[in-house]
């Protein structure tokens, strides 16, 4: 395999660049994997495809408003800066992206319009920096003052007051993700209490979004490729619940990731790397809802682990002929 197998065309036009009016309205592609087929269905119907025995894994990770924007102390300049996680020791040391980075050195100070700083202390493997914060006693709230919501690079626009509530599910609690778990977005509490009256437990995971989510895939053969990794937790009396379930039906990579990691490394907290592509052998989840993702991107590959890679991909160009709506604000799919 090669990454090139991995990629369609796709219209710019496609790429949802807000939400939808209302959360449950986005349209749903259901892929059937045992009958090889597939049907146009609307998200709203998704508890009709959940049945007793079933377990709805949600992530309930909060996407932190991660993006702010400084100046060089001293200089003209603009910077952007993108936290990614604190760093264990020191809550007010992040590590973060930081644009222009190449200018950046180690004690260069970025000022921010509330009058707090950021210093420079270290420079990481592949680009990012470690910063530490000044004149601010709770990082959180700086970001809950002056943080942008980190809206993906495909969708052209600057993030609006509405993306703070509609870049968020509506389960979300933990704090600590740089991009939306997308495939929760599509959830109301409505939707929620009607999978429960079809019959399916919810359980609430958690993992943390981190870098990953930006990085490429950076040579044609994928396998040698390394995910960062990203934190993730499942209380003991929730991974016993999704161990018992008859069928484990994930909302999400991330869902998915969270629960094969578990049941792989046998630990319910920690941090994974997992890479999933064609050939890997799914321990626990059965069915899967999912946005539509990149092309050569991991998720993407994962997407094909679980449908089959011909299968998938032809369900991707189906999706683009009857213009479904991609990415992190766009449609769905249910795979069964």
């Amino acid at each position: 395999m090669r990454l090139s197998d991995f990629d369609y065309e796709l219209p710019e036009e496609l790429i949802a660049q807000a939400p939808p009016p209302e959360r449950d309205a986005a349209r749903m592609l259901v892929l059937h994997r045992a009958e090889q087929r597939w049907e146009d269905r609307i998200f709203r119907e998704l508890p009709a495809f959940l049945r007793r025995g079933d377990c709805l894994v949600l992530n309930d990770s909060r996407v932190l408003p991660s993006r702010l924007f400084g100046h060089r102390a001293g200089w003209s300049g603009s910077v952007q800066v993108m936290l990614l996680e604190p760093v264990a020791e020191n809550p007010l040391e992040w590590r973060a992206l930081v644009r222009p980075g190449r200018k950046m050195r180690g004690g260069e100070m970025i000022r921010f319009d509330d009058g707090s700083y950021a210093e420079i202390i270290a420079r990481g493997e592949r680009g990012e920096r470690t910063i530490r914060f000044h004149g601010v006693d709770d990082v959180y709230s700086l970001l809950d003052r002056v943080g942008h919501v980190p809206l993906p690079p495909y969708i052209k626009r600057e993030d609006i007051a509405a993306d703070r509530e509609r870049y968020q599910t509506v389960f979300a609690r933990e704090r600590g993700s740089v991009a939306a778990p997308t495939a929760g977005l599509h959830f109301t509490g409505e939707i929620l209490d009607r999978c429960t009256k079809a019959g399916a437990a919810v359980a609430r995971v958690t993992l943390h979004v981190g870098l990953g989510t930006f990085q490429p895939i950076d040579r044609e053969e994928f396998e040698q490729h390394h995910l960062h990794h990203e934190r993730y937790s499942i209380a003991p009396e929730t991974w016993r619940e999704i161990e018992s379930a008859e069928r484990v039906v994930a909302v999400g990579t991330t869902s998915v990731r969270t629960v094969e990691s578990a049941a792989a490394s046998g630990r319910v907290a920690g941090s994974t790397d997992l890479f999933i592509y064609p050939g890997y052998a799914f321990r626990r989840v059965n069915a899967m809802l999912t946005n539509f993702h990149l092309p050569r991107t991991s998720l993407l590959l994962l997407v094909c682990a679980f449908a089959g890679t011909e299968f998938a991909l032809a369900a991707y160009r189906h999706a683009v002929e009857s213009r479904y709506r991609f990415f992190s604000y766009g449609d769905c799919m249910l795979i069964l």
